[in-house]
Formats: structure tokens, sequence, C-alpha cells
């Protein structure tokens, strides 16, 4: 019976690559597996989380003197605390997980977003304990970015994670923050000027929401910080008890970083992500 059902699962998948021919969309293989996302298995398996120390508190990578010692907050945190309690992200803005990233936002591949949530998913593990009854809240995009991209990539993301976070008593909040203007890159601005870039771009529209409530900021990637800092510091201003981030991706310092480096854990995540993939 298991063996019928592979030969019909076999001659199921090379009947899709003769009707419908395609290439993975990052390293451009052709697809033999049925899905809804256009990237391969192997590349999927790639996507591993991250590998080096990080600080404590904003995720960033530390220095190898940082690492062998038993202070893990980097020098920028030293200096000026987050607004934030501590920033998780599932793996580095670099190689298929950035290009995934990519294909959601600038390409609309839809699919995309229930792989990007279970990662998230996984990064918000990282932060336990919290609480169960806490507010997931996802960073806005402007109205004029939204039209344009015809939705907010970390709110799909978002909405994906909250299926499968088991926080019985969370609950997701889309219309809680909202940016109130356009902000323009932070690539390429001093901290001085990427601070004053985010500066009132941020405001929280339901104070009864936030107030007395512990939130969980949700993005697809977290650069700088800059702008979940301004977040972080509005939803205080309005009220909130505490606030977390959680990104499917983080950029790091690239000196001696190897994002590729294998993880035990990473071979079973990768197969948790290829199984998501097939089901989107």
């Amino acid at each position: 019976m298991r063996s019928a059902a592979s030969g019909a699962a076999l001659v199921s998948q090379g009947l899709f690559t003769a009707l419908f021919p395609s290439d993975c969309r990052l390293c451009s293989t052709p697809l033999t597996n049925i899905s809804r996302l256009p990237v391969c298995q192997r590349c999927l398996l790639a996507m591993v989380p991250l590998a080096a120390p990080t600080c404590e508190i904003c995720g960033e990578r530390l220095s190898a003197n940082h690492s062998a010692s038993a202070n893990q907050i980097c020098p920028a945190c030293q200096e000026a605390r987050p607004r934030f309690i501590k920033a998780v992200a599932y793996g580095a803005y670099d190689a298929g997980l950035r290009d995934l990233i990519h294909l959601l936002k600038y390409e609309q591949v839809a699919p995309a977003a229930s792989v990007l949530g279970q990662m998230l998913a996984e990064a918000i593990q990282k932060l336990d304990p919290i609480a169960d009854s806490i507010l997931l809240v996802p960073v806005p995009l402007h109205l004029s970015k939204r039209r344009q991209r015809g939705f907010n990539q970390a709110e799909l993301i978002a909405r994906a994670a909250f299926k499968i976070t088991g926080l019985p008593t969370a609950k997701l909040a889309t219309d809680v923050l909202e940016r109130t203007r356009p902000t323009v890159s932070q690539i390429g601005l001093t901290r001085p000027q990427r601070v004053e870039n985010m500066r009132g771009a941020f405001r929280v529209r339901h104070l009864n929401k936030v107030a007395g409530r512990a939130v969980l900021l949700i993005d697809d990637v977290l650069t700088t910080g800059t702008t979940a800092s301004e977040c972080a510091r509005i939803l205080l201003k309005a009220g909130a008890e505490k606030v977390w981030i959680a990104t499917v991706a983080r950029t790091l310092k690239e000196s001696g970083f190897e994002s590729g480096r294998f993880r035990p854990e990473g071979a079973e995540l990768g197969q948790a992500l290829i199984k998501t993939a097939k089901a989107s």
C-alpha cells in the first residue's frame, strides 16, 4: 500500500514537472515537488537558525572578545540601552533567507509568508518565558507604501506565526500602531540621522488596547534597530508594560560571521519548512 502511494506521488510530481515546468526562484534549479512556493528543498534547508553568539538584548553579533566572556551585551547596548527588553531573530539577513523575504515583499509571492511565519514562530520561542496574554503588534507601513505594495509583509508573517506560537491567550493587534508619515531608507544614514528619520513617524491609535499590556513587536527584518526602538518608545509612552522584538531575520556584522554554519536542530527545522512550503 505504501509503495503504491509512493509510486502515485512520483507520478504526480513527474506530471507536475511536465505540465508546469519552472525553476527555483532562488537558485534557478528545476523544481520537482508540487508546491505553491517556487523554492527548492535545497534552498529551504540552507536557511538555518543563527549560530553565532549574539547580544542578549539587540541580537547583534558579538565579537570574539565578547563571546569568550560572561558579558553577552554588545557595546552599543551598554552605551545606550534600547527601549525594548530583548530582540530575537530566526536567521541572518543574507543569502537565501534575504531572497525569500524579497520574494514576498517585492514579487508578491504570498506563499512565502507561511514559511517565514514558521521561522518567526521559532524565533519567538527564544523569548520564553513571556506572558501568554501578550499583544502581537506588526510594524506598520505608511498608507502610501501599503497601497503600492498591496499588503504589509510584517502583518502577513505575524498572522502565519500567530497560528503556531502556542500562546493561547495572545492577541494579534494590527490596528494598534500607525505609521503617520513616510520615511526615507535608513541605509547610509548616521545613527543620529536614523533616529531623527524615525522620530514622530509612529503613533498608537488605541491607547486602551496597549495600556498595561506586554507587547511583542513583529517585523520581517531588524537592521539597525532604530525603527524597533522608536516603536517601542511610542508603545511604552502609550502605557505598554514591556516590549519585546521578534523578526524573521537580523542584519549582522560581517566580521568572521558564518551564517550557514551547521546546527543539529537546523536539519529538523529545515524539514519542517519544506513541509510548510508544500502545504502553503
